[in-house]
């Protein structure tokens, strides 16, 4: 993976857009990412795993203030990078969820979290992905490492180096079990535990059924067997197999007691069904006795019903024939009614036609059909005036509005024109005011840079004060460590020293006279060295150089530390201007009062443009108002001159066609009424005549259908006459006499038939009867004994099989159950498991072996040989993970010690390695992916110079073969090794901004 372009809008201490090119430093392969402490060197780093993973590595805890402070409002946040994987080239663009100005109302909204995925193909970006959702998915293919993998194999984050080398066998374990993905190991051994305790439960679910298959038989048996002697039972119960075969004969039994039964009931049946029989005979020949006696008695009835039944076959003959004269009879009746009204009718609309009329005596006389002809025409030439009537009295209301309108309109002119008759004046005195406060706003803009001023200068001063105090102590804590570094350095100086002399002593014990000296070659000795009484030890010696060698580091960061408050103290008195905080207040306080006045001129001021620019405008509107104004009124003059035309043609054209009455409409509704009352006149004597014709016609033919009848006069036939109702009722009744009668002399016939011969007393069925319901009982008990005996049968056979089936299943079971348990508890790190290790540390531990190997590559290196890390898979104690343990091989005393016992600079060297060798372990296990961009972030300065320029080595190697590594650091030595440079500097106004130096060097 190579990373080519970082941008970076509204991130972190970044406001504007920063943009970082690491194409610019793949000549170097090795760059240096500068600045002073809280500039926002490790928010580049930041950047870059929040465009790819949505999260930074220092708001793991949920933080979300992604956003840069230093934005407004309206101000943009994003993140954009374009990175290689492989052959392919992509680019992606995040944004955080933060508030931005509402695009309609006022507020603020939430800008939902962004994210799109391009990829560049044949010089173009297409997009792959727009939804934060669907990106992650996407990258996790591309990338093949998670957030937490990424930032222990790429992104060596700040103060992360230590936390594998140093963290406990459980912490270890949560880290790598994430990094290698190994909790299916877990899932593997709690499943396999599930899975033994199923197997045990399952294996004793099987015995216990047996033995309750078991029980069941046996009190099965014993429920149908009552003579088993109970000594018997206690005994068999003792023993399973005994057990087995009391069930087997008890089967038997039930089977042998089964055909019994069968034989019982098959006898039951037969007496059963002959009892039936022979009581099947007496009821049939008692209910044939009872019906022949029913059937006579209802026979001499039916016979004495007769005379009546006659009478209403009369009566139902003369019905029918009058029947066929109800239609004449009832025309002729309502033709004399209708003729009756109709005449009635004619009279009264007479009577109405000569009240109506009787004022116009020519309009009473004569034919009505032409009186009616007459009216009509009349009423023609009326009606049109009708609606000049109509039309009169709106006619005169609109002229009446328009003469009204027109004074209003005139009164509004007038009222107008007195009004802007003062509007000139005004226009002057706001001119003149708006002249005198516009010399006042002219001096914000000044007033305002004065007061930043004089705000950054006061904000500088008060810094200076308090990092003068930070000097001085800084200088003390200088002063100090320079004074422990001299001692520490002096006393190793006189170690050596006495070293020296005790090593002329120890050389002076073994000389001896005659011989020569190792050192000088004498034969004599004139003068030998004492013996030291203290002699100094190498543990003594490095003691004294390793606190010499503190107390250095100590008196270095001393002084850097002093050396970078003076900077800033320098920095901050230059930006007061040399001015104390009392004064600069004083300042700022006057600056402030400045600003105060010219900004409450520029409200003043913009306040009397405003009213000037209405004003003017109200003046130019109510121009155009009077415009409109007499345009309306010289058309409302228009309008009254038509309206009164129209309204005097209206009244001559009325006054012509009202007559008489008061109005034409009065004249229109009388001679309507007039005319429809001779119209109904007309009508109703021409209804009366028809009426009279059909009466005496209907008449006539009803005349002669009596005459034609069995009826001797009309009366005769009404009398006759019976409603349908009765008439039915009447055949149904006779109807059902005859067929009643005929059905029951047959069936008289039929059993006298029947019954000859048989006895004529009644016959008894109750002995029958009762030797029925006893034969009945018989055969039911006999059934349910058998079925009983069936059951039994049945159940014990089906009860022997389940019990066969469940033992076989325990032997079965059993030797399954035991495997399993077995490989559960040696996968869970139980017994036989001698190394008490489960499965998932076991993996972990060969993982943490090979990255102990890769790492002392490189650690071996970088402390010239001393220093080996180990891998120890000693038991923990009080439960904690056993096999994950890490110890240094020290190889100047040939013993393994804790990580926690090197030094600062030491923890920084070995965990630098280590995280070096996790990177290439799990690279190798993500796939294979080639790591072609490396970050370390900070670390550097706990280490010496010779210690550094080892780390600087190491780091150097990274790069063979194309790799880029970025290193974060403020330490001067680094600057001075590291030509290629990407500079983060603060503003003086906050936000940061990032210089590169890409000059391409040879």
């Amino acid at each position: 993976m190579r990373l080519h372009q970082l941008d970076l809008t509204g991130f972190g201490p970044f406001r504007e857009r920063q943009r970082v090119d690491f194409e610019a430093f793949e000549r170097d392969g090795i760059f240096l990412i500068s600045g002073r402490t809280g500039a926002g060197k490790s928010s580049i780093l930041d950047g870059v795993c929040f465009a790819l993973y949505g999260t930074a590595p220092r708001y793991e805890s949920g933080d979300k203030r992604l956003r840069s402070d230093h934005c407004e409002p309206e101000d943009p946040t994003e993140v954009r990078l374009e990175f290689t994987v492989g052959d392919r080239r992509w680019r992606v663009t995040r944004a955080p969820e933060y508030l931005r100005p509402s695009l309609r109302g006022g507020g603020l909204t939430s800008e939902p979290t962004r994210a799109e995925l391009e990829e560049f193909v044949d010089g173009a970006w297409i997009g792959r992905a727009a939804k934060p959702r669907d990106v992650g998915l996407l990258l996790d293919e591309v990338l093949g490492l998670n957030a937490q993998q990424f930032q222990q194999v790429i992104l060596l984050a700040q103060n992360r180096f230590s936390r594998f080398l140093l963290a406990s066998g459980t912490e270890r374990q949560s880290l790598l079990r994430a990094l290698f993905g190994t909790r299916r190991y877990e899932e593997y051994a709690r499943e396999l535990g599930e899975r033994s305790k199923a197997a045990q439960h399952e294996l004793e679910a099987l015995g216990e059924r047996a033995r309750t298959l078991l029980d069941q038989a046996e009190r099965l048996i014993a429920a149908h067997e009552p003579e088993v002697d109970g000594a018997d039972e206690a005994a068999v119960a003792l023993d399973l197999a005994a057990r087995r075969e009391a069930v087997d004969l008890g089967q038997q039994r039930a089977a042998y007691r089964l055909e019994t039964l069968a034989r019982e009931r098959a006898a039951a049946d037969a007496a059963r069904a002959a009892a039936e029989s022979a009581h099947a005979d007496r009821v049939a020949l008692a209910k044939g006795q009872a019906e022949l006696g029913k059937a006579r008695e209802r026979l001499t009835t039916l016979d004495e019903a007769g005379t009546q039944v006659a009478a209403d076959r009369g009566t139902l003959h003369r019905a029918r024939a009058a029947e066929l004269l109800r239609t004449p009879l009832e025309g002729a009746q309502s033709a004399q009614q209708a003729a009756v009204r109709a005449s009635e009718t004619a009279a009264e609309a007479d009577a109405s036609w000569q009240r109506l009329a009787a004022g116009t005596p020519d309009e009473s006389a004569g034919d009505l059909s032409e009186v009616v002809e007459r009216l009509t025409g009349e009423l023609a030439v009326w009606t049109a005036a009708l609606t000049h009537e109509a039309a009169l009295t709106e006619g005169e209301a609109r002229l009446q509005d328009a003469s009204a309108e027109v004074t209003r309109l005139e009164t509004d002119i007038v009222a107008l024109d007195a009004q802007r008759a003062q509007v000139p004046v005004e226009l002057a005195r706001l001119a003149d005011q708006l002249e005198a406060e516009r010399e006042g706003a002219a001096r914000r803009d000044p007033a305002r840079l004065r007061h930043e001023e004089t705000s950054s200068r006061l904000a500088a001063a008060v810094e200076a004060e308090g990092l003068a105090a930070a000097k001085r102590d800084a200088e003390i804590a200088q002063r100090d460590a320079s004074a422990a570094a001299a001692t520490a350095a002096a006393a190793v100086a006189v170690l050596l020293q006495r070293r020296l002399d005790g090593y002329a002593g120890e050389l002076a014990a073994t000389l001896v006279d005659g011989e020569p000296c190792a050192v000088c070659g004498a034969t004599t000795h004139p003068a030998p060295a004492d013996p030291a009484e203290e002699p100094v030890t190498d543990e003594m010696l490095t003691a004294a150089e390793e606190l010499a060698d503190a107390t250095a580091r100590d008196a270095r960061t001393a002084g850097d530390a002093a050396s970078a408050v003076r900077e800033r103290h320098a920095e901050a008195a230059a930006r007061a201007g040399g001015q104390d905080v009392t004064a600069l207040r004083t300042q700022l306080a006057a600056a402030a009062e400045e600003l105060a006045d010219a900004e409450g001129a520029v409200g003043r001021r913009d306040a009397l443009a405003a009213r000037h620019a209405e004003l003017a405008a109200l003046d130019a509107e109510a121009e155009a108002s009077r415009s409109g104004l007499v345009e309306l009124l010289a058309d409302a003059r228009t309008r009254i001159a038509a309206l009164a035309a129209t309204v005097d043609a209206a009244h001559q054209a009325v006054d012509a066609a009202r007559g008489e009455h008061p109005s034409v409409a009065e004249r229109v509704a009388h001679v309507t009424a007039v005319r429809d009352a001779a119209r109904a006149a007309a009508a109703a004597r021409a209804d009366a005549e028809r009426a009279a014709a059909r009466a005496v016609q209907a008449q006539a033919d009803a005349d002669a259908r009596i005459a034609a009848s069995v009826f001797t006069d009309e009366a005769d036939a009404v009398a006759a006459l019976v409603n349908a109702a009765d008439v039915d009722a009447l055949a149904e009744r006779i109807s059902a006499h005859d067929a009643q009668l005929a059905a029951t002399r047959a069936r008289v016939l039929e059993l006298e038939l029947e019954l000859a011969g048989a006895p004529v007393e009644p016959v008894d069925t109750a002995a029958s009867r009762a030797a029925l319901d006893a034969a009945d009982a018989e055969r039911t008990a006999a059934l349910r004994a058998e079925r009983d005996a069936h059951t039994v049968v049945e159940r014990l056979r089906d009860l022997a099989l389940q019990i066969d089936d469940s033992y076989a299943g325990v032997a079965a079971r059993a030797a399954d159950a035991a495997a399993i348990t077995r490989l559960a508890d040696t996968v869970a790190g139980r017994a036989p498991n001698t190394m008490k290790m489960d499965l998932e540390t076991f993996v972990l531990a060969a993982e943490l072996e090979e990255i102990v190997a890769a790492a002392n590559l490189r650690l071996g290196d970088m402390s010239s040989g001393r220093y080996r890390l180990q891998h120890t898979d000693a038991r923990a104690a009080r439960g904690a993970a056993s096999g994950l343990g890490l110890e240094i091989m020290d190889a100047f005393t040939g013993q393994a010690r804790p990580a926690q016992s090197l030094s600062g600079g030491e923890t920084f060297l070995a965990s630098l390695a280590l995280a070096l060798g996790l990177a290439e372990v799990v690279t190798a296990r993500a796939g294979g992916i080639r790591l072609d961009t490396l970050f370390v972030d900070e670390g550097f300065g706990s280490l010496d110079e010779e210690t550094l320029d080892l780390a600087m080595r190491t780091l150097d190697e990274l790069r063979q073969g194309g790799r880029m590594v970025g290193v974060i650091s403020h330490v001067a030595a680094m600057k001075e090794q590291l030509p290629a440079q990407l500079a983060v500097e603060a503003t003086p106004q906050g936000p940061s901004v990032i210089t590169q130096d890409d000059i391409a060097r040879v």
